[in-house]
């Protein structure tokens, strides 16, 4: 697994969603690594310049995470994950682990999220990277079938060039598409993690509903749930500074 580490002290690992890449949190990263902390900006497999593989589910990725772990010999790292990353957290908090340090999941809940993304499955089918002559041209053909230019930008962070010409993806559209079903599954029931651990919520995102809490404090009985003011589901980019913040306030609280 590809990961970039900035900074000094406690570990800390971010666990991106599903489409990203670990630079969207770099620059709450480097906030934290002014305040001693080695954070972990990890690209999930088949994502950004981890490897490619054909198996895509939370049982896998949850076991990247805990060979990560190993592997770097971290001690007690603090775990953020944000949608898919949080789904990845959640998975790994309720098997009561004994070295970890502190959650936080960021826009996702327990609950079973039917996939949504074909859409953009499509818009990427219709450009054909090793033909491009430059990324303003990947990013006007994107236009022409995703309306949202913030998500346009977002998707063509993973098209780079390549020494000989043209553009390949770094995410593995095709294996990504046909697990998309496997990554929305809800936490087995009965499952709990009975520490603190802190939800997220971004104002203006259907992540998380009312409906959702109860189910929260059933598998985190302990839970703190925040609203993000003025955030969507992006919450690390629509109000990084009080994301930022509030996670540093979570860490370091004693217990």
């Amino acid at each position: 697994m590809h990961a970039r580490t900035v900074g000094q002290g406690h570990p800390l690992i971010v666990l991106h969603g599903f489409l990203g890449t670990s630079d969207n949190w770099l620059r709450l990263a480097k906030f934290w690594a002014d305040r001693g902390y080695e954070v972990h900006l990890v690209d999930l497999r088949n994502h950004g310049k981890s490897f490619w593989d054909d198996e895509f589910n939370l049982e896998v990725l949850k076991e990247d995470l805990q060979n990560y772990i190993e592997f770097h010999k971290l001690k007690q790292p603090h775990i953020v994950g944000h949608s898919l990353g949080g789904k990845i957290a959640m998975a790994d908090a309720v098997e009561n682990r004994s070295n970890r340090g502190k959650y936080i999941i960021a826009d996702i809940s327990p609950r079973y999220y039917p996939p949504h993304h074909q859409y953009i499955f499509e818009a990427v089918k219709k450009i054909h990277p090793r033909a491009l002559k430059s990324r303003a041209e990947a990013a006007d053909l994107l236009s022409r079938h995703i309306k949202d230019p913030f998500l346009a930008g977002f998707l063509l962070k993973s098209l780079k060039r390549l020494p000989e010409g043209g553009f390949a993806w770094s995410h593995n559209w095709e294996v990504l598409e046909q697990n998309a079903d496997q990554i929305g599954e809800a936490l087995p029931p009965m499952s709990v993690y009975e520490k603190p651990i802190l939800f997220l919520k971004g104002e203006k995102s259907p992540y998380i509903t009312a409906e959702d809490i109860p189910l929260i404090y059933a598998h985190f009985p302990k839970a703190r749930i925040l609203t993000v003011p003025g955030a969507g589901h992006l919450i690390h980019i629509d109000n990084p500074d009080f994301v930022a913040r509030k996670i540093l306030e979570f860490l370091e609280e004693k217990p």
